[in-house]
């Protein structure tokens, strides 16, 4: 799953992501874009995580940031992203990547 994620991210290929949303109570799915891998800042839990952005939110488009064990499954689709689309703050990678200007 993690390898699927970092091709993904390296080809700027979007994602069918299905996990548990803790916040919902249940298992959704979204189209979305791979953007990074390991710890989130803001968290109490350093741990790695899974760094999406969400194309299909209910109510608009954002990051979202999911634990490994909140994971069910990730599916390549065959359609390309721009970073450019969403990445719009200073960023500090923890995967390395080529972006151009977003990398």
């Amino acid at each position: 799953m993690k390898a699927l994620f970092i091709e993904s991210l390296y080809n700027k290929q979007k994602v069918k992501l299905t996990f548990f949303s803790k916040e919902d109570g249940h298992t959704l799915s979204r189209l979305c874009a791979p953007m990074d891998y390991g710890p989130f800042k803001r968290a109490v839990n350093q741990n790695d995580r899974y760094h999406f952005w969400d194309y299909e939110s209910d109510k608009k488009n954002h990051p979202l940031i999911l634990l490994p064990n909140q994971i069910i499954k990730i599916e390549a689709v065959n359609e390309t992203f721009d970073p450019a689309e969403f990445v719009t703050w200073k960023f500090e990678w923890h995967v390395k990547r080529d972006w151009g200007k977003y990398s």
